[in-house]
């Protein structure tokens, strides 16, 4: 059985091999990889390729050590514009972002990554200029992901149908499709008409999976697995969507139509891949 976790942070300072070998353990067999922010090194270098090939070679590490099929994600994660604002100033900031953009796309192009992401913005208030940068900057980073034919994975305040409907827009101004913007860290906002075609990656709690289950399938689970020492297991530990995925079928909450569908289906359709057992 395929069981797919749609977002995972690893660091080498973390649990990094181990965190996978639990999760092929609890019977997880895919997972993104979804490059961690090192803002110090894109200071440093005015740039993001190190950041994004090192998670590229993480990701070759994982693969030769590990029966487990892993997918990478890439892109200038939204927080890091106050980290670099704070050296550069921002014209410089909105710059080195937009070049993040295209270093991300290019590593997609050369099918070494599946979507430009974690992009947006801050998850937390910030003034207006720089809520009008990041949408600028993000903006940006759809019209990339269009150009290439991969989706963006959004990273932003917390999930609501108005923003559902207003990332929706902001695809279209570029002729990015709803589908192929998928909003990390969701809530069970499932239905159309909450999320406006948008692919939720629904936090893996069982309440939310539960409540997600109860209108329909079309959506992914996520741990958003950190690996940060100093927070053991947050967000949510790697043997969550697995554990919770058979605990959920053996309960028959969840039955193996949908479960196809969403370690399976969505996965194939959203990022055009291939997934084997």
């Amino acid at each position: 059985m395929i069981i797919f976790d749609n977002h995972m942070h690893l660091r080498r300072d973390g649990r990094f091999l181990e965190a996978v070998k639990d999760f092929t353990r609890a019977g997880g067999t895919h997972f993104v990889l979804c490059q961690y922010p090192i803002p110090s090194l894109v200071i440093k270098e005015k740039s993001h390729k190190s950041c994004y090939r090192e998670t590229l070679k993480m990701a070759e590490e994982i693969r030769s050590e590990v029966d487990v099929g892993v997918f990478v994600t890439v892109g200038p994660y939204p927080v890091d514009y106050l980290k670099l604002n704070e050296v550069f100033g921002r014209e410089k900031t909105i710059e080195v972002m937009k070049k993040g953009m295209d270093e991300a796309a290019d590593l997609c192009a050369e099918k070494l990554c599946i979507a430009i992401g974690e992009i947006g913005r801050p998850h937390f208030p910030v003034d207006q200029q720089v809520l009008d940068d990041s949408n600028e900057i993000l903006l940006y980073g759809m019209e990339k992901a269009k150009d290439v034919g991969v989706p963006v994975v959004l990273h932003t305040e917390s999930t609501t149908p108005k923003q559902c409907r207003e990332l929706m827009e902001m695809g279209r101004d570029v002729g990015l499709s709803a589908d192929k913007i998928v909003k990390h860290f969701a809530p069970p906002l499932i239905r159309k008409e909450e999320n406006f075609g948008l692919m939720p990656s629904v936090l893996a709690s069982k309440k939310n999976i539960v409540e997600a289950l109860k209108k329909g399938s079309r959506f992914l689970m996520e741990t958003d697995y950190i690996d940060d020492p100093r927070r053991p297991g947050a967000v949510l530990g790697p043997k969550t969507v697995p554990k919770l995925t058979k605990k959920l079928l053996d309960a028959e909450v969840m039955n193996e139509n949908q479960a196809f569908e969403i370690h399976v289906k969505n996965p194939q359709k959203t990022y055009d891949i291939d997934l084997e057992e």
